[in-house]
């Protein structure tokens, strides 16, 4: 056992004891090795079915969205990627920061594609950190799969984009592990004519590919959650990569979810604006 899940544990297990929060969300074990699931642990004695290890990669700030209006305080195990989430979450007010116990664990990558592109290794907000930061180490190739894509011609990438959504089943895994996918009704649940087709068809896959990424757009932390559960293996993170690297071209860098105040960037506007549209 390693001396960070231990004290992982041991955190959680004096949470409970000391009744501070109602429950703990971190990760357990599986039947599987190489697998763990997020799980809820609301006694003392079960804080020993936490694990910290290689295959913890699911996100676990989604699941507050289940319980906004909690008896006591929700405790979570948060990462550089779960913070992130969280300060978009906070600033769309779907969650309220009273209502959580931050238990900041800094991460030095896990089994998943998305962690070498992980510029935030260490929890941006929390109420206790269990061990020291890790260095943060600078991504490279953030946007190296956007530009392989704009390389293409139109037909290309139309074929490209179409050979995508023939695949997709329309699960809607994307989006309901999305942490900033937060509507009470989604649209593609809608009954409404002409709002989304039901069919499985390349068109209507397509549809929903593209409301589903402008809908996230700049809100989007890059936790890859979405290809992640994607059972298709899709490369759908690319679209909203597409957004922000075209706003880091037009505006500077930009990344969503660094603190819990600023605006995102397709929200934000000032009266003053001098340009002729406003």
């Amino acid at each position: 056992m390693s001396d960070q899940q231990e004290k992982m544990r041991q955190g959680a297990e004096k949470l409970l004891q000391n009744e501070e929060v109602g429950y703990v969300i971190g990760w357990g074990t599986t039947r599987f090795a190489d697998r763990t699931t997020p799980i809820f642990i609301d006694t003392p004695a079960a804080a020993s079915d936490f694990v910290w290890n290689e295959y913890a990669v699911n996100s676990l700030a989604k699941y507050l969205l289940d319980d906004k209006y909690p008896d006591k305080k929700i405790g979570v195990f948060v990462r550089g990627c779960e913070s992130r989430a969280l300060n978009r979450m906070l600033k769309d007010k779907q969650v309220k920061r009273e209502n959580l116990y931050l238990i900041g664990t800094p991460c030095d990558g896990k089994k998943a594609g998305r962690c070498s592109l992980c510029r935030e290794r260490n929890p941006l907000l929390y109420d206790v950190l269990l061990w020291e930061p890790v260095p943060n180490v600078p991504a490279e190739g953030r946007f190296d799969r956007v530009r392989a894509i704009e390389a293409m011609t139109p037909d290309e990438r139309y074929g490209y984009w179409g050979a995508v959504y023939d695949k997709c089943i329309r699960c809607y895994a994307c989006r309901n592990a999305c942490p900033v996918c937060s509507c009470r009704e989604c649209y593609v649940d809608m009954s409404r004519t002409g709002f989304q087709g039901k069919q499985h068809s390349r068109s209507d896959n397509q549809i929903f590919g593209v409301t589903r990424a402008f809908h996230v757009g700049d809100r989007c932390i890059e936790c890859g959650e979405c290809e992640r559960v994607c059972p298709m293996d899709l490369p759908i993170m690319g679209q909203t990569q597409k957004i922000l690297k075209d706003i880091n071209e037009l505006a500077g860098e930009y990344e969503c979810g660094l603190d819990a105040e600023s605006e995102n960037f397709l929200g934000a506007f000032d009266l003053d604006d001098k340009d002729e549209f406003m």
